[in-house]
């Protein structure tokens, strides 16, 4: 692949060297992220798995393969995926469809793995990653249609909206909606009119509705949402542990590893919901050390976007960041009551081995974007 394949930028020298700034972000976060998931984990570890390190060993054996992938992965020129884009996009949306035939694991009511025993992966959190990449090559490409927006913008949406629609029917709304919101960010990035957006609101917000009343177990956590105390022993009774955890925190927290809600009252609180296990265990003020944590990671993310060397590297740091930014928010909204519950983890910190270490993989591709920028 020549350079002239690559949407053009302003030549530069490579500073051979990754943005240690970025990584040290990166190695903080996710060593905030193992202990709290030992602290949160234990109790229902010891419980059900009659072993206090059962998630933990877990979660520390995909940590060091994450950050293997991170440094194998900062080497490989970021120019690859440009090749790579449509195949990869491709191959994840067969996935995707292979979780709904027979070969799909379901747990909970949901089919959104694939693989055997202990060897099993979430199909969409590739598809998160392979449809960024793919935008990113389009959009670099293409970035005068947006400025159309039958002709651009809506064929954009409805590329997006093919591959979160398979997601929705995991079922997976969460995963559906980061897709669309990483999707709608890198639109805006490479220069969609905001008027744009105004037009679809109304109708986004009727299909979300169509979507919620279409399902009643979706229509269960609307109005859950609305007063979650009216249903403290059922379909409230997560969140309203949530927020027991959270109040009970105060500024400075119980102390790590001093939570009570995570003895059997909040259901994994490992995974989605463990950014209430910190507000109980480390108050407000480790609460927001994470948000500050995520946002000096964020605003990294930015700045390497600005100054990447072509539009294609731009648009794929600006995917890879936005992909954080939206779950980490998403996320907090639940957990605060803020918005309806749903699946959607803590970047760095959620248990589970597939999302972190793409995750890792993904701070691997932003780090050989920073080779290639001028000091």
């Amino acid at each position: 692949m020549t350079s002239n394949e690559l949407p053009q930028g302003k030549r530069v020298k490579s500073q051979r060297h990754i943005d240690y700034t970025f990584a040290a972000i990166v190695v903080i976060l996710l060593t905030y992220g193992l202990i709290m998931v030992f602290s949160a984990s234990s109790a229902s570890a010891h419980y059900r798995m009659n072993d206090t390190f059962y998630f933990i060993k877990r979660q520390f054996l995909w940590a060091v393969l994450g950050l293997g992938a991170m440094y194998g992965v900062s080497k490989i020129p970021y120019k690859v995926y440009y090749k790579l884009a449509f195949p990869a996009l491709a191959a994840s949306v067969v996935l995707l469809l292979l979780v709904l035939t027979p070969l799909g694991i379901e747990v909970g009511g949901a089919r959104r793995w694939l693989g055997f025993s202990i060897l099993t992966f979430q199909p969409s959190e590739i598809a998160k990653f392979t449809l960024i990449i793919f935008l990113a090559k389009s959009l670099s490409k293409n970035r005068d249609i947006l400025k159309n927006f039958w002709g651009g913008f809506v064929v954009y949406l409805v590329i997006i909206g093919i591959v979160a629609g398979i997601v929705l029917l995991e079922p997976h709304m969460s995963g559906a909606m980061v897709m669309v919101g990483v999707g709608l960010i890198m639109m805006f990035a490479a220069g969609a009119k905001l008027s744009h957006y105004f037009y679809i609101a109304g109708p986004v917000a009727l299909g979300v509705a169509g979507m919620i009343m279409a399902a009643p177990y979706r229509m269960k956590r609307f109005t859950t949402f609305l007063d979650p105390f009216s249903d403290m022993l059922g379909d409230g009774f997560q969140v309203v542990q949530s927020l027991y955890a959270i109040g009970s925190g105060g500024l400075y927290g119980l102390g790590l590893g001093q939570s009570r809600q995570k003895f059997l009252y909040l259901p994994e609180p490992q995974n989605d919901f463990i950014f209430s296990i910190i507000c109980e265990e480390l108050g407000f003020f480790g609460a927001l050390l994470v948000v500050v944590l995520f946002a000096a990671l964020i605003w990294k993310g930015i700045q390497i976007a600005l100054h990447a060397p072509d539009a294609f590297s731009s648009f794929l740091v600006t995917g890879i960041t936005s992909l954080i930014g939206v779950q980490v928010v998403l996320n907090i909204a639940v957990v605060t009551s803020s918005m309806p519950a749903t699946g959607i983890t803590l970047p760095f910190f959620s248990y589970g081995g597939t999302s972190l270490f793409i995750i890792l993989a993904g701070m691997g591709v932003i780090l050989n974007v920073t080779r290639h920028i001028e000091k």
